[in-house]
């Protein structure tokens, strides 16, 4: 069985024109979130491709126009063997009209060994290469001991959890293996939560009646929300400083943990004091931390804050936390992803990785976010491995190298294959 592995390898070089082809075909499908709505095609292109590999199909609306595509392939042994799923989005970044692209970004070129279109860095030159391995062994007639399940799923660049959608429908596995950019680094990743912080007074002013609130002796207990808000933003900011001193993680530039302040909402107009403002906030936290107890954290520095100030004492701020979507009602969350270096699976990658590419290969940990949190929320070991690097992602002119395509297609192929083919721990 090496022997013929190692004929599949090389095949990927031998085809890599073919690889290359799949990689613009998906680059092809307009598929950019913001506006979303628009992954119909796409994924019926996708399901068909894992169905002529001998996949069962499990496709789903998450949002109409937006399914999500599951294709199951089951093991011969299921039961004894490791089972795999294979997980990346299917959405691309939103493209601008005054963009300097070199050509239409959803008609993708091949200028000096790199591919260029919207989407080729984030993420679908990762999906292209998994489908490219899944349509070699199948044509091999590799029969897998443990089952594989692929996803391509909806919404990630818009804070819509297809792949949490994935986990809720009973979806599971001895390992997940996230696709999307990493540069061919193992990683983990921190975690974000948006959320909207609110000051509302319970009693509306007129603009004239402003003098009786802030001079000596105006006996009027009333306040500007804006400006109340003013002192949850200082709030804020100490409470990201301590945070800067006091926490910390390997591989992350100190103070990575943030607090945001990204909109602010508030008053009514002119003629008015505002009795309401709205903070719309992005907290960003560690992989060995979880989003609600960095929200339990603020939530708490904040209302010590309130306590300490007579009116929002009496007018206290509430808090909403994450949402399903950017799109449908501003709010996202991205669970933390922590990786463990020893455990079997990612032993598994790392042996496989350094085998077949010849190079130490390097655990490191995401600066963005990637849909791997859900699996961890889920209770799925995970990591995230693909092509593309982030200084390409979402930028003009995305690009993904030809080389670094071919060596991830190879890792992957071989990685479905041993994790597969390996009995489980029981």
């Amino acid at each position: 069985m090496k022997n013929q592995l190692d004929e599949l390898l090389n095949q990927i070089d031998e085809r890599k024109e073919e690889l290359i082809q799949l990689l613009k075909t998906l680059l092809q499908f307009k598929t950019p979130a913001p506006p979303a709505r628009n992954t119909e095609e796409a994924q019926n292109f996708i399901a068909h491709f894992l169905e002529n590999s001998g996949f069962l199909i499990d496709k789903w609306d998450v949002y109409p126009g937006d399914p999500n595509v599951v294709g199951i392939l089951k093991g011969m042994q299921s039961s004894d063997f490791n089972s795999l799923i294979i997980n990346g989005h299917i959405d691309v970044a939103e493209v601008n009209k005054n963009e300097d692209w070199l050509t239409d970004p959803f008609d993708p070129i091949v200028r000096d060994d790199v591919v260029i279109g919207r989407g080729a860095a984030d993420m679908k030159s990762g999906l292209a290469g998994a489908l490219f391995a899944i349509q070699l062994l199948h044509e091999a007639n590799i029969q897998l001991p443990g089952d594989l399940i692929f996803q391509s799923v909806i919404g990630e660049e818009v804070g819509e959890a297809g792949t949490m959608q994935c986990c809720k429908r009973g979806y599971t596995a001895d390992f997940a293996l996230v696709v999307d950019s990493s540069d061919l680094q193992i990683q983990g990743q921190g975690g974000v939560i948006t959320g909207w912080i609110t000051v509302k007074s319970n009693e509306t002013f007129h603009d004239a009646t402003r003098r009786d609130m802030i001079h000596a002796g105006g006996q009027l207990f009333g306040a500007s929300a804006i400006e109340k808000m003013t002192k949850i933003i200082q709030g804020l900011q100490e409470l990201e400083r301590h945070w800067a001193v006091m926490k910390s993680y390997p591989g992350y530039k100190p103070g990575t943990n943030t607090i945001n302040p990204a909109v602010i909402e508030g008053g009514r107009h002119a003629a008015f004091v505002a009795d309401e403002c709205r903070l719309w906030i992005t907290v960003h936290f560690y992989p060995n931390e979880t989003y609600e107890s960095v929200t339990k954290e603020i939530e708490e520095h904040i209302h010590y804050l309130a306590n300490a100030d007579p009116w929002l004492r009496e007018n206290p701020p509430s808090f909403k936390w994450g949402g399903t979507s950017m799109i449908e009602d501003r709010g996202e969350i991205f669970p933390s992803l922590e990786v463990d270096p020893e455990g079997p699976a990612v032993r598994t990658l790392i042996h496989t990785h350094e085998k077949v590419l010849n190079e130490t290969a390097v655990i490191s940990v995401s600066p963005s976010v990637t849909d791997g949190g859900w699996f961890g929320e889920a209770g799925i070991p995970a990591a995230i491995y693909g092509p593309g690097s982030l200084y390409y992602a979402h930028a003009v002119n995305e690009q993904v190298s030809i080389q670094q395509l071919i060596d991830y297609t190879k890792v992957i192929l071989s990685f479905i294959y041993e994790w597969t083919h390996k009995k489980k721990i029981r």
